[in-house]
């Protein structure tokens, strides 16, 4: 009776917490802006001006309470590729790994963050993962050396990844924030340097232009889940025809 008790007032707090998040959201304020990404070496920037993949998020200085989020997030595996690369979500969420391809995968880290494994699964299946605490989870699959993938989880309901002109937009209630950048080409110094506190009124705010160094970005390589080194690829060519990875 007691268990059942206190499960039923966790169920009515988080549908009190739901209610209060989804009011709060109708008066919500536009925040906006831009990123360019600068001293890079990737012809996508250089050339095509692809400032996407950078996550804004908006820390509120009141620290209210966030409900648990009920929908999954989805990080899908075809092509021997993870989508999305980048892929921000508020703690607690669970993350679905659908194995979209016509091979096995494994997905796993082993990396600051949350560590996971979801083990080797079959074409058609899926697995999931519940995120919990707040970190950057560096994905990779145990099977295929160059499948790489980035889940940050954040603190905040409040956050936007960046289009292909670098632009964003997300809608806050007004308050005090604490702005914060992620992009993984960038060292840690050059992200801190960009965090500030912000003040959102009922007008929205427009955010100055944001340019982000990518100098000094170094591919750092990466061991299997056992942390030794990879097997040498196998040959896909029987499922990808024309396939040369």
């Amino acid at each position: 009776m007691i268990w059942l008790s206190r499960t039923c007032f966790r169920a009515v707090l988080s549908l009190m917490l739901q209610a209060a998040f989804a009011s709060a959201l109708l008066y919500a304020a536009n925040v906006s802006g831009s990123v360019e990404l600068r001293d890079s070496r990737l012809e996508s920037v250089v050339r095509g001006k692809d400032y996407s993949g950078v996550v804004v998020s908006l820390q509120s200085t009141g620290r209210p309470t966030v409900p648990v989020p009920e929908k999954h997030a989805t990080m899908l595996q075809k092509n021997k590729m993870f989508t999305p690369h980048i892929l921000p979500v508020l703690a607690g969420t669970v993350i679905d790994f659908p194995n979209a391809d016509p091979i096995f995968h494994n997905a796993f880290s082993s990396y600051n963050g949350q560590v996971f494994d979801v083990g080797l699964y079959p074409p058609g299946t899926s697995r999931s993962v519940r995120f919990q605490r707040p970190g950057t989870v560096r994905v990779f699959c145990n099977i295929h050396p160059s499948m790489s993938s980035i889940i940050l989880v954040l603190a905040t309901p409040y956050f936007a990844v960046t289009q292909h002109d670098g632009s964003f937009h997300l809608d806050v209630p007004p308050g005090a924030y604490d702005l914060r950048i992620f992009h993984e080409r960038a060292a840690d110094v050059t992200l801190q340097s960009l965090a500030k506190r912000i003040l959102v009124t009922s007008d929205g705010l427009r955010i100055p232009p944001v340019a982000i160094s990518e100098a000094g970005y170094l591919v750092a390589p990466h061991k299997n889940k056992y942390g030794k080194d990879y097997d040498p690829p196998a040959d896909d060519k029987l499922v990808y025809p024309g396939s040369s990875r």
